[in-house]
């Protein structure tokens, strides 16, 4: 028999594209991951996947399988919420997801307050970028996700529980003369630092800075803020930082930080749920202890 969990580790593996990515959604090992793989294509009768080096692609039977499997997951997940949401609570952990640029600025701050304040819930915690965030929720794989732009047109029905503004802030390096507050127009485009193409706190300072797309494609791209404060604090350049982050990576007199002019940049974060959930007023509650533990600046 086909069962839920291979059809769950299908749908990861044709989202990703890539076993090991696949693997890390699911909490499993990638060896685990592919035998499951291959005892579903054996029970299908033929490959559900082109293996190409390191990625995979869906052959047309893996694509109808998937069409197939995605109503079928969703269905079983509405189901055990359902069934969960009869006795108040969620029976399980809540899956919640958190993007890159947020998780390790707010989660210390978080976490010991939700355990506090809902000691009957528990939580397992994944970092990733919004639209795979967004693919969680979609796929039933994430209950919750913290996120700091809008969701991609064409995805699940969300509810998104406004948090807090995260204003930015300019980062440059300790010799330097500016004064405060810098506005936006007067940043040299040209010494921007900037995070790798996928991550929405990338997308939001080239809108922020007016950044010219040629200039912005040329600029170093990092793997996470850490990196370009390391940079910027070599005089190798200049960033955006969001506020939450410079209790962590402002410390010191490395790198100096700057106002901006009113009206200034900023991001709104978010906790965001599927729509068709039991359990709405529970991760209203979730949304509210965020609000209060958020940390000073």
């Amino acid at each position: 028999m086909i069962t839920l969990r291979q059809m769950q580790y299908a749908v990861a593996l044709a989202e990703t594209g890539h076993f090991g990515r696949a693997a890390e959604r699911n909490h499993v090992t990638q060896p685990g991951l592919s035998q499951q793989i291959r005892q579903l294509e054996a029970l299908c009768g033929g490959p559900l996947f082109d293996r190409l080096g390191k990625s995979v692609r869906l052959t047309p039977l893996g694509r109808e399988f998937i069409e197939r499997s995605r109503p079928i997951l969703e269905q079983t997940e509405g189901l055990l919420s359902f069934i969960s949401g009869q006795r108040g609570n969620p029976a399980r952990p809540l899956r919640l997801g958190v993007i890159p640029t947020v998780a390790p600025y707010l989660l210390p701050h978080v976490f010991p307050a939700l355990q506090r304040e809902l000691p009957e819930l528990s939580f397992t915690v994944s970092e990733s970028r919004t639209d795979a965030l967004v693919d969680g929720l979609a796929d039933g794989s994430l209950d919750l996700a913290l996120i700091a732009s809008e969701p991609r047109a064409g995805g699940p029905r969300l509810t998104a529980a406004p948090l807090f503004a995260d204003e930015f802030v300019l980062a440059t390096g300790s010799g330097d003369s500016a004064e405060d507050p810098v506005p936006l127009a007067e940043i040299d485009a040209d010494r921007v630092l900037l995070l790798d193409e996928g991550h929405c706190f990338r997308e939001q300072a080239i809108a922020a800075c007016a950044l010219d797309p040629d200039v912005a494609r040329r600029t170093f791209a990092a793997t996470s803020l850490s990196t370009i404060v390391e940079f910027v604090a070599n005089g190798q350049g200049i960033t955006l930082l969001p506020e939450i982050a410079l209790k962590k990576e402002a410390t010191g007199d490395r790198i100096r930080i700057h106002r901006l002019q009113s009206p200034g940049a900023r991001r709104l974060l978010s906790l965001v749920w599927r729509e068709a959930t039991p359990f709405s007023a529970v991760f209203e509650q979730v949304a509210e202890t965020i609000r209060r533990a958020r940390p000073a600046v």
